[in-house]
């Protein structure tokens, strides 16, 4: 049963260490990359699927990521005092999320979509209430632009994904973006933990699927990855929704 979600949340609190110096004034979902910020390119996203509420959590330099959000009626801020990570951060605003299942975006990735239907369209389509608590969107390692690590997931072809474990690499990462259900959040850890506690518990229990993106991602990690993911986001401009 496919669902489409009317909340969602971007991840926008980490520190963005790795970007230094841009990161010292400046919160890391507003580097601008080709011209628009990270953090509203993941909002375009999610006005383009219909989300008609989103949350935003901050940490770091809170009051730009403020500014620069002032105008808009359909975003909630999530302040953090203390950082919590992925996992306490979604905990603290699901007061904020509604009942029912929720996107979530990471601010420090960008994606383009591949296909007539979007990632997030995908994503709510193969939705099954019955037997997901976190749907992931993957991405394959080969074309992830920016991205150095051994991959995180191999995938059955009806959708479970398996961690990489000892297995020197896997096809597949995390790309940053996904559907989670309240249920996923029951007997979750008090404070700071990521989202991976979560997923592990939801993988022993069946309840964890994947999709496979179909379009282009890319990570901006660091300084030098600014202007590679430049040129690759101009390069493909004529196929973006």
């Amino acid at each position: 049963m496919s669902c489409r979600p009317t909340h969602a949340m971007v991840l926008a609190a980490g520190l963005g260490l790795r970007m230094r110096p841009i990161t010292a004034t400046l919160p890391k979902p507003l580097v601008p990359v080709a011209g628009r910020t990270m953090l509203d390119r993941a909002l375009d996203h999610l006005d383009r699927a219909g989300v008609a509420h989103k949350v935003v959590n901050t940490h770091w330099l809170p009051e730009k990521i403020a500014a620069h959000l002032a105008g808009r009626t359909d975003i909630t801020l999530s302040p953090e005092p203390e950082l919590l990570e992925t996992g306490g951060g979604v905990t603290q605003a699901l007061p904020l999320l509604g009942t029912g299942p929720f996107y979530v975006v990471n601010s420090d990735i960008i994606w383009t979509d591949g296909g007539a239907d979007s990632a997030l369209s995908r994503l709510a389509q193969m939705w099954d209430d019955s037997r997901m608590d976190a749907l992931l969107l993957l991405q394959r390692t080969a074309t992830a632009l920016g991205y150095d690590g051994a991959g995180d997931f191999f995938l059955s072809p009806d959708g479970i994904p398996r961690r990489r474990g000892n297995a020197p690499v896997a096809p597949l990462l995390f790309s940053g973006v996904q559907i989670l259900s309240p249920r996923l959040f029951a007997e979750a850890p008090a404070g700071k933990f990521s989202l991976n506690v979560l997923y592990d518990r939801a993988l022993e229990e069946g309840r964890l699927f994947g999709l496979v993106h179909d379009g282009r991602w890319y990570h901006v990690g660091t300084p030098e990855a600014l202007p590679l993911v430049e040129q690759a986001l101009d390069a493909e401009e004529p196929i973006q929704p």
